[in-house]
């Protein structure tokens, strides 16, 4: 018997036509026989299928392509363990809360929970990391679950992030009634922007013009307030520091930015005023014991990123584009009452810092095993990279380098779930969506190994990536952990592996680094021949400042030894 045939009014006909109307141009799969029909329904479309090597890898993806296209990300899965390889670029995407749609299959209805073949209760597994789940079990429901899960994942009327719908095969196959088909359904809209209400605004310029050091940390839900909030620092005379969320939103330039006071900022600051950030581990809670006796002034477009941890004196539930400029339009002509001069000072001090870690960059001493530092990877990177790059870093130790190493218009990274071995997905997709820039991934030799078979994508796709990993061969924050606290290392030590032999192995242009000298050279050829990666061996006793912070070994209040040592003070003098 033939295999049973679909049409051009089938579910999964549709399901092409809707993510085609949406303004999907990527999908990132792996394919499948209970998810083949929207396989070749999407082809039909014209939607490019990007097809991975792990489903895992095309969540990521997804995740990428929704950061910085600002539109959905759409990743397509096959049943069973296509959906828990899945899982957790799921659960990446849900604290992130990127906009993905993530669509799978199941065996036919008639086969269901008969021991079929990869017969599994997918929504059962991924409900709570997820904005929405559901199964489509008749073919006329296809076009209103579509647009409900869309409308989920950018977050209309709640909380951006994935969403999963799967559809038995059977479904897939069947013809949606044409009355069904919508046209309101298909159609893109813009997100709905929340305007500030009058009231806040008035109490968030009264706290604002009355603040002498107010200090601005954005995060997610700060993307697209850079004018405005740049506009604001400025009138306020305010200092800023960013997150890996929101990099790139204010430019270094902007005498308000103070990253490398962080922590003098954060203790001094008398009013911090969250945009679109959660106070979450990386912010220390909002804790007293490192804020000190500051106010909180808190913007979002969401109220989770309102009420977590600290409630702010002053909350603004809007836009926060429309709010900051909302502020701005109703602020007195006076002069507010910050003080110019410790804003000023922090700036001098970031810059001394700053300059000082690019000079040490470059003559960052080598280990006694011989191998060169870490730092000296990232002073030739910096040297070879355009303004424009968009860079990925993604590890433990190396991202701790690279986080404060490398300067990004466009950065990501794992983000605070710590979901390390995101870097060559998220990579692969960047430079799909900006192939006229230099995409870099900055990854450690560990995070790397996740998802090192997504070279294969690389080349396959023809994505320009440069992927260039620092190999130290070890977990290098736990061997230190392991060192320090238990006096013992054990399993944290990989090899020191060839990974460029592996890359060209897939025929992907790919080089190994073992002297300094030797780096601007070797950046130059895989810059002209990407996709590339460059495998350059450093020494794993470089300590960085994530492994020197307690990190590793999990300090009971705070994330860090310094801030929990804190917390445990203020705990006890309350």
């Amino acid at each position: 018997m033939a295999p049973p045939s679909f049409g051009d009014q089938s579910a999964a006909a549709v399901i092409a036509r809707f993510l085609k109307q949406r303004g999907v141009q990527r999908v990132y799969a792996l394919c499948g026989g209970h998810v083949m029909p929207i396989w070749m329904r999407l082809d039909a479309e014209g939607i490019r299928i990007v097809d991975v090597r792990d489903e895992r890898a095309a969540v990521y993806m997804a995740h990428a392509e929704a950061l910085l296209t600002g539109g959905l990300g759409v990743a397509l899965v096959t049943a069973g363990p296509g959906v828990t390889n899945a899982m957790t670029g799921i659960a990446n995407a849900h604290v992130a809360r990127a906009p993905v749609m993530v669509l799978s299959g199941l065996p036919p209805t008639a086969q269901e929970n008969r021991g079929a073949l990869q017969d599994i209760v997918h929504t059962d597994l991924v409900r709570s990391i997820t904005r929405y789940a559901r199964t489509v079990r008749h073919p006329d429901l296809v076009p209103q679950e579509l647009a409900e899960a869309a409308a989920r994942a950018q977050g209309e009327g709640g909380e951006p992030g994935p969403v999963y719908l799967d559809f038995p095969v059977d479904t897939l196959r069947a013809d949606v009634a044409k009355a069904m088909q919508l046209p309101e359904l298909f159609e893109a809209r813009a997100v709905p922007r929340t305007p500030p209400h009058p009231d806040a605004v008035r109490a968030a310029v009264d706290a604002l013009w009355r603040a002498k050091r107010p200090l601005f940390i954005s995060g997610r839900g700060a993307q697209g307030a850079g004018p405005a909030l740049s506009a604001l620092l400025t009138r306020l005379n305010a200092a800023y520091l960013d997150t890996g969320e929101s990099r790139g939103l204010i430019g270094d330039d902007h005498p308000g930015v103070v990253a490398a006071m962080r922590g003098a900022v954060m203790g001094q600051a008398d009013l911090v005023v969250t945009v679109g950030r959660r106070l979450d581990f990386q912010l220390a809670y909002g804790s007293p014991a490192v804020f000190g006796d500051a106010a909180f002034l808190r913007i979002a477009d969401c109220a989770a990123e309102l009420r977590d941890n600290r409630r702010g004196s002053v909350s603004v539930l809007a836009d926060p584009a429309l709010a900051l400029q909302a502020i701005l339009d109703a602020a007195p002509t006076g002069a507010p009452a910050s003080d110019p001069a410790w804003v000023h000072g922090l700036r001098a001090q970031h810059l001394q810092r700053s300059d000082k870690l690019a000079k040490g960059m470059r003559d960052a001493p080598h280990g006694n095993d011989g191998r060169m530092h870490p730092n000296r990877v990232l002073a030739a990177l910096r040297d070879a990279l355009p303004a424009d790059a968009v860079v990925v870093a993604d590890g433990g130790d190396f991202l701790s380098f690279a986080r404060v190493g490398l300067p990004a218009s466009t950065y990501l990274d794992p983000g605070s779930l710590g979901c390390i071995g995101v870097g060559t997905p998220f990579g692969v997709a960047a430079s799909l969506v900006h192939p006229e820039k230099v995409v870099l991934v900055a990854t450690g030799d560990g995070a790397f190994g996740f998802n090192a078979m997504e070279i294969d994508t690389a080349v396959r796709q023809k994505a320009p990536v440069l992927i260039v990993v620092a190999n130290n061969g070890s977990w290098a924050i736990e061997v230190r952990d392991q060192q320090e606290t238990h006096g013992k290392v054990v399993g944290t030590h990989l090899q020191f592996a060839d990974h460029a032999a592996m890359a060209r192995g897939f025929g992907m242009h790919a080089e190994r680094v073992e002297r300094a000298e030797d780096l601007p050279g070797a950046i130059a050829r895989a810059m002209a021949n990407r996709p590339a990666l460059l495998d350059v061996v450093v020494t794993p006793e470089a300590a960085s400042s994530d492994a020197k912070s307690g990190l590793a070994w999990v300090p009971d209040l705070q994330p860090l030894a310094a801030w929990d040592e804190a917390e445990r003070q203020w705990r006890a003098g309350n």
